[in-house]
């Protein structure tokens, strides 16, 4: 922590700057605790509060339209490599277009704010074609509201962190120990819920040569699409009925057959087709597989592609 001090008192904006682009370039090292050490800095007359803010915000938009640019150009392959990246495989993509199909663009605002969103939802911006003036002003005003309460959090209890800032320092290497345990625990946490949630996806899958098989037959499985409305407008596999987490659909109910049920997405893993699929066979499905690769699969195989599901 005194390091830290140092490199602040020493550098000022530019080590601020340094480690808000590391951190919104999607790099895990967080960006608070410095905040909170500038702030206390500026308390003590050392920063200017102005300047810190300034060079935070200015930071994030370099990064924030990295990202933008990014989605703009690759769409949802940018998305479903954020994701895959994360710790919080389960709410990456749901989480982020859940929020983003709601709020839109003014989201951006509030994304710094909500782990795991940031990065996604500026890709996401970009991806969604939101205009580059409202991104820029929703993104900058979140950037501000972002480093300005971390930095005015420092500068509020700047005694406090003073102090803890001395104990760590008087326990030498033990304090960097400590840190690193945090920090250790933090991940391994992290690490634990993600491994738990990849054995809730660990059910047979169906291929989307053995669906086009099926339709082709004249066989009727159910496929149900658990996409969200704003990835949903590039088209539907055929006889496809749209869920919604929120609503089940009046035709969405248990055969009294053993009718095949196909759920897809287009998420990591088919994370949340798999999550669908164990909820409709607690409700008395029978047979129900994620479609492997979802939408992105059938439509890289060359499948038809039809732009209203069937509700």
């Amino acid at each position: 922590m005194s390091l830290l001090l140092d490199l602040i008192t020493q550098y000022g904006v530019l080590f601020v700057f340094g480690c808000v682009l590391v951190e919104q370039a999607g790099v895990p090292v967080p960006a608070y605790p410095v905040f909170l050490v500038a702030g206390a800095a500026a308390a003590r007359g050392e920063q200017s509060i102005v300047a810190l803010v300034a060079t935070a915000v200015l930071a994030c938009l370099i990064a924030d339209g990295l990202w933008y640019a990014a989605g703009k150009r690759f769409g949802t392959q940018v998305l479903r490599g954020l994701c895959k990246l994360s710790l919080s495989q389960d709410g990456c993509v749901r989480q982020t277009e859940s929020i983003f199909a709601r709020f839109g663009a003014p989201s951006l605002v509030v994304a710094k704010f909500v782990p795991g969103f940031a990065s996604v939802a500026t890709a996401m911006a970009g991806s969604t074609g939101v205009r580059r003036v409202p991104f820029i002003l929703f993104d900058g005003i979140g950037a501000a509201l972002w480093a300005g309460v971390g930095l005015a959090l420092g500068w509020l209890f700047a005694s406090a962190i003073e102090d803890v800032m001395t104990v760590l320092s008087e326990m030498g290497r033990w304090g960097l120990l400590l840190l690193a345990v945090f920090l250790a625990a933090f991940i391994a946490s992290k690490a634990w819920r993600r491994h738990q949630f990849h054995a809730q996806l660990r059910m047979d899958r169906i291929s989307v040569e053995t669906l086009s098989e099926m339709l082709a037959k004249g066989e009727t499985p159910l496929v149900v699409d658990v996409r969200s409305a704003i990835t949903r407008n590039d088209g539907r596999i055929p006889g496809a009925i749209v869920f919604n987490h929120d609503a089940w659909p009046e035709n969405l109910r248990a055969p009294a057959d053993d009718s095949m049920v196909i759920v897809y997405c287009a998420c990591p893993n088919e994370a949340s087709a798999a999550l669908v699929a164990r909820k409709l066979m607690e409700r008395g499905f029978k047979r129900v597989r994620p479609l492997q690769g979802g939408i992105d699969a059938w439509r890289a195989a060359g499948l038809a592609i039809e732009a209203e599901a069937t509700r």
